[in-house]
């Protein structure tokens, strides 16, 4: 597999370290975005694979992972979009594909909308333009004043490992837990707060969302793991209203990180999808 580079950028006066794989100069190139907890590690392995075929790139978001943590972040969907796009510009990225998994889903999706002319393709790993979606219920504690600080200061390393093995069908990878428990740290837990109070009912704006990227009509694959406790099995084939054309993937035995829990058959999917992609023309305007 493809070597990784690591480097460092600054978007939004955020410090913001990324990893790299593939062609460095190539302006068309995959931009995975991580959700909640996550960073930039989720993505070694697809990094490392999808540079065997183009450009890839992963960037930790504003207060997760190492990047800053500031407290007067605008801790938005649409303040992560401006992020993306920042991030973009100063790697020089002309056309891009993205690859969503989690709340990076909305983040990379409403830059999408917001840069159809750069936005090429997209690969949404459990999830998408989320129709009718209520949110679980730990994202309900998050979003209630004091629940939520009361919540996030009663997590501590030994229940994290206990709640990761009983939301998960398959064990993630030891490494995989620790480092996620490692990058929830005070200023990452109260980016959480802020982001999930910040961002009202996603379910009730799907249907108009849909309407736009049915629109767009841009390539798509979706990869879901069917045992996902945060967002239903469901929600995979409705993505088929906002990407008429998507493929979509089921993974039976995966929960809500199959890129972690079966990096193999992921791989498998999404090497021969932006393969196809990063030879293709620029999308029209």
């Amino acid at each position: 597999m493809a070597e990784i580079r690591e480097g460092e950028l600054r978007a939004r006066g955020v410090r913001a370290p990324f990893i790299e794989a593939g062609p460095a100069d190539a302006r068309d190139a995959a931009f995975f975005v991580h959700g909640n907890p996550g960073s930039r590690e989720d993505w070694t392995r697809l990094v490392r694979s999808v540079g065997d075929v183009g450009r890839a790139v992963a960037v930790d978001m504003p207060g997760f992972g190492r990047a800053d943590k500031p407290r007067d972040f605008d801790y938005t969907v649409g303040g992560y979009a401006a992020f993306i796009e920042e991030a973009r510009r100063e790697l020089g990225i002309e056309r891009m594909h993205i690859v969503g998994h989690d709340f990076g889903g909305p983040f990379a999706l409403m830059w999408a909308l917001q840069h159809q002319d750069a936005f090429a393709s997209a690969v949404l790993i459990n999830t998408g333009v989320l129709i009718g979606y209520r949110w679980h219920r730990m994202a309900r504690l998050w979003r209630t004043p004091v629940v939520g600080e009361i919540v996030q200061m009663l997590v501590t390393e030994r229940g994290w490992r206990r709640t990761m093995r009983s939301l998960n069908p398959q064990p993630l990878p030891p490494e995989d837990v620790a480092r996620m428990y490692r990058d929830y740290d005070r200023d990452t837990r109260r980016a959480v707060l802020k982001l999930y109070r910040a961002t009202g009912e996603v379910g009730a704006l799907g249907d108009a969302l849909s309407a736009a990227f049915r629109a767009l009509d841009r390539p798509a694959l979706v990869v879901w793991g069917r045992q996902d406790p945060f967002i239903g099995v469901e929600q995979a084939e409705l993505q088929r209203r906002s990407f008429p054309s998507a493929r979509v993937v089921v993974l039976d035995d995966s929960g809500h990180w199959p890129f972690l829990d079966d990096p193999e058959r992921v791989a498998a999917e999404i090497v021969p999808f932006m393969r196809e992609q990063l030879g293709t023309a620029a999308p029209a305007g």
